[in-house]
């Protein structure tokens, strides 16, 4: 099934064009130290999908032909074993893989080593650029994200998990090195995968690229008709496309998501009704309201009863009269002097109060007010007061100051 698949959706006709122009492309291109060197450019496949993938996949890639020189290094990370120092650890590994028949692996590090040696930044850093390939026990993977830090994720050198308790174990590390992998992210479309080399020929080449194309569309969801487009690149060249998607896929792929939408919509709509429901339940009914709100009675100020001081009966026996210092003929400064005060006649400056009986201002007893400044409202209506008073008859005295002659 996957054959034909396959031949569906890729014409090796196309295929090898692309191949021998991307090679030609690279040859023209190579320079005297390149060839001296002995070095290849990678021979990436570029997908890109017609949607965001929902979750993130890593795919394996077995190819027929290796893509990793016998001079690539590969590090190997192998758990502690009890009873065993690290140094005992890594001649333990080491002894086994020879046994099994493994010769692919350069270097064996134990886990403890990994997180005393490997611990400073600089390190790991120094780490990540060594090796090519990084391989890792199963029973410690999940240990190393928080050991090994994030340049290992970003620069796609992520280690493969690998049962070392396998009894065909030189087979599967050997279908790990030799092959590729596929990591599909749920950030964007596209995903890029390592296929060939510079140094291949091109029947290997084009056998690896049919290989891999069968392998990943059968491990995407909806097989093949996920993919838009495939294209053919290098590290320095531009991407050929080998490969464009039929809009009938398009299609397929919108008639399968409504069914998913349908169930998103339906999902929608019973949460809008719950909620409409206990809405309708908190509050009362439009009609209960408005009863409500005509039962309720307004609500009208009530007028404080006023105070009433507790006047005397009218009379002038509980008047006092307001005694004049001797030898004083005015007031302050630019006043004229006061006129002598009736009895009747209350201090300036402070207001009078009418009985309750309807009598003259003054027939009731003195209230003290608050003394006020200087041309105050209250200040003028005192004085007013004082004028509207009645006078009082002249006492001897004043009547014999009066009949005394002036000195010459």
């Amino acid at each position: 099934m996957a054959s034909d698949q396959n031949e569906t959706m890729l014409d090796g006709v196309q295929v090898k064009k692309a191949v021998l122009a991307l090679q030609a492309y690279l040859k023209s291109t190579s320079t005297s130290e390149s060839l001296l060197l002995n070095e290849s450019q990678h021979i990436s496949l570029l997908f890109t999908l017609w949607r965001i993938p929902k979750k993130e996949q890593t795919i394996r890639i077995p190819l027929p032909h290796g893509i990793r020189t016998d001079t690539a290094e590969v590090c190997l990370f192998t758990r502690d074993e009890p009873n065993m120092t690290p140094d005992q650890t890594e001649r333990f590994y080491k002894k086994l893989l020879t046994v099994k028949g493994v010769k692919r692996i350069t270097e064996v590090i134990p886990f403890k080593v990994l997180k005393t040696e490997y611990k400073p930044f600089e390190a790991k850093r120094r780490l990540l650029g060594n090796f090519d390939l990084f391989l890792a026990d199963s029973r410690i993977y999940r240990l190393l994200p928080s050991h090994i830090g994030k340049h290992f994720y970003t620069s796609k050198k992520v280690p493969l998990s690998v049962n070392l308790q396998s009894q065909q174990l030189a087979q599967g590390l050997e279908r790990l090195i030799q092959g590729s992998t596929l990591c599909v992210s749920k950030k964007g479309c596209c995903c890029m995968a390592r296929v060939a080399h510079s140094g291949m020929t091109t029947d290997e080449v084009v056998e690896n690229i049919m290989a891999a194309v069968s392998t990943i569309a059968s491990n995407l969801p909806l097989k093949g008709k996920s993919i838009k487009i495939i294209h053919l690149k290098s590290q320095s060249s531009v991407a050929l496309p080998i490969y464009t998607s039929d809009l009938g896929h398009l299609a397929l792929l919108q008639e399968a998501d409504p069914q998913t939408g349908s169930a998103k919509k339906t999902k929608d709509k019973r949460k809008a009704k719950k909620k409409q429901k206990q809405a309708q339940k908190s509050s009362p009914p439009a009609g209960e309201a408005q009863a409500s709100d005509e039962e309720v009675p307004q609500l009208v100020p009530i007028a404080s009863p006023s105070k009433k001081a507790k006047l005397e009966t009218p009379g002038t026996e509980g008047l006092e009269k307001a005694p004049k210092p001797a030898g004083v003929k005015g007031g302050k400064k630019g006043q004229s002097p006061r006129k002598p005060s009736s009895p009747a006649s209350s201090k300036p400056g402070t207001p009078r109060t009418k009985a309750p009986g309807g009598g003259a201002p003054g027939e009731g007893l003195k209230q003290k007010t608050p003394k006020m400044g200087r041309g105050t409202p209250g200040k003028i209506k005192s004085a007013k007061l004082a004028k509207s008073a009645k006078k009082a008859p002249k006492t001897p005295t004043q009547k014999r100051i009066k009949k005394v002659p002036q000195s010459c």
